[in-house]
């Protein structure tokens, strides 16, 4: 086994974060603007939302784990675009559409360009540019050692 099927985002308010993610681009066959989970089709995985809350519980019933008040929680998400442009154009859109600006976009330590922003319920999303990237026919990334 060396996938993963669903990364399951907690949100705090599913009509908001919903409309947040179509705005900038992400798809989903989700018809309602305030469904008990939301699933978007992405190349390579699912990005899934469901109530913080009702996530906290799944995990455990008696005690769930006590939900971050927006805090940096150690993982951050990432798009990976195919030019420095790309990059720009979405963190524009990810801003006009309500997400912050964690960090402007910038040539990075590691030789790329990238930038971070927050979503609507505090998760951080890198968006990178790296001219040695290389991707496949379904738009995945490819990494080797050289990457």
């Amino acid at each position: 086994m060396n996938r993963i099927n669903l990364i399951c985002l907690g949100v705090r308010d599913m009509e908001k974060s919903l409309r947040f993610y179509k705005n900038i681009g992400f798809q989903t066959y989700e018809k309602e603007s305030n469904p008990p989970i939301v699933f978007f089709d992405t190349q390579g995985t699912k990005l899934e939302l469901y109530p913080i809350d009702g996530l906290a519980k799944d995990i455990n019933a008696d005690n769930p784990p006590p939900v971050n008040a927006g805090g940096f929680s150690g993982i951050t998400l990432a798009i990976n675009m195919k030019s420095e442009h790309e990059v720009d154009m979405f963190m524009d859109t990810v801003l006009t559409c309500g997400g912050t600006l964690a960090k402007k976009p910038e040539t990075a330590f590691w030789g790329g360009y990238s930038g971070y922003f927050k979503d609507l319920d505090g998760y951080y999303w890198e968006v990178a540019y790296s001219s040695l990237w290389q991707f496949d026919e379904n738009n995945m990334l490819i990494l080797d050692k050289n990457t």
